[in-house]
């Protein structure tokens, strides 16, 4: 499944050998055109981005159906869909923008953090680009980008702000002094958020993704029906725990041992309740970090980007927070919350300062998670 969006001011077609023509071109002069690219788990996205930031043409291609049965993201497969598709999705980007590859300023390719092979793909991709081409090549790391769709979709400048990415892979909480300098303050010390709704969602027999399976059987349920712990709330650090709380909830479902799941017989009001129960609990833990953060740091702003971040409840509570503390809220729009490729015009502010790589850069794989307290300093 592809989602576009496009705006451009005149027709041409694509290449960079210089081949041919048609109609209007877009003047050199007129702004700072990006090509981005975005590979690091299971969407294959690019997008072409200008100054503004704007939005010239857009493609998501989502994997979801080749992983739902397995209820998560199987690395080697999403490796595999991305080669399939990488080349159709910036050759679709383009045409939307109605743009060229010799028209666009630099490539763009999110290199870190995510799956090996999924990062990869990307950035082979950008880096052909760019010697093919002769265009410079920009790192955008996947977490900060989360935190500038917040600035996409604000119009506005949000820096300085406390940043909080929750998604399939991360809970972390970030200072963001500018787009550019991002100060780590915390994150899940296990599992993070998102990878906590999937597992909880096929022990309750519900597709994946488990978020907005989560979400829909949630909103028939009681979040008081049972009693699940909320790791580290009020601890010191602004770090998050999801483990224990999958854990409560197995316990709930079978109590101990490997059973297998696929086999219970649950009513549909104990999935309900069992689903908002746990919804509430992880809401709870992200609402209290967040203003956690911004009392530790002094700062009024919150940006919140990432795939939970489209949780009604979610948006719902921090909305609430937002009204009785008096701190602005910039929550990143449900379009931008999943992973896409229009979050890496967070590329245009390394470009403006001259952030360019050699094409030696490399993928950084892998989940960021907090050193033990004993190696942090607070």
């Amino acid at each position: 499944m592809m989602r576009t969006n496009s705006a451009a001011s005149a027709a041409s077609t694509r290449g960079c050998d210089g081949e041919t023509t048609s109609a209007v071109w877009h003047s050199k002069n007129d702004m700072t055109r990006i090509l981005c690219i975005e590979t690091t788990c299971d969407e294959t996205a690019a997008a072409v981005v200008g100054d503004g930031p704007t939005v010239l043409g857009e493609v998501v291609a989502t994997q979801d159906a080749l992983h739902q049965r397995f209820g998560g993201v199987v690395p080697e497969i999403a490796s595999r869909a991305h080669l399939e598709r990488i080349l159709p999705v910036i050759d679709e980007a383009l045409r939307r923008a109605q743009l060229r590859l010799d028209e666009i300023d630099a490539v763009a390719v999110a290199n870190t953090p995510g799956l090996a092979g999924s990062l990869l793909v990307g950035l082979v991709a950008a880096k052909t680009l760019c010697v093919a081409c002769g265009k410079p090549l920009i790192a955008v790391n996947h977490l900060q980008a989360h935190i500038y769709a917040c600035r996409i979709a604000a119009g506005r400048e949000v820096f300085p702000c406390v940043g909080l990415i929750v998604s399939g892979g991360h809970t972390s909480l970030y200072r963001c002094r500018n787009a550019l300098e991002f100060e780590f303050l915390g994150g899940t010390i296990d599992d993070a958020a998102g990878e906590a709704f999937d597992k909880v969602a096929q022990m309750l027999g519900l597709p994946f993704p488990g978020g907005p399976s989560i979400q829909k059987a949630a909103a028939q349920g009681n979040p008081r029906a049972f009693s699940f712990p909320r790791a580290l709330i009020d601890d010191a650090r602004l770090d998050f725990s999801f483990s224990g709380l999958k854990t409560a909830v197995r316990y709930q479902l079978v109590g101990p041992g490997k059973p297998d799941f696929s086999k219970l017989d649950l009513s549909p009001q104990f999935v309900a309740d069992a689903a908002a129960s746990f919804q509430e609990a992880v809401v709870d833990c992200l609402v209290a970090k967040a203003m956690q953060a911004l009392r530790a740091s002094g700062l009024s702003t919150l940006c919140v980007g990432g795939g939970v971040a489209a949780n009604a409840r979610f948006r719902e509570r921090l909305e609430d927070e937002a009204r009785k503390g008096g701190f602005d809220l910039v929550i990143a729009p449900l379009k931008l919350c999943t992973d896409n490729a229009v979050m890496g015009a967070i590329a245009l502010e390394r470009f403006r300062a001259g952030l360019v790589e050699p094409l030696d850069l490399d993928a950084f794989p892998g989940l960021l998670r907090p050193k033990p307290s004993a190696e942090r300093t607070t």
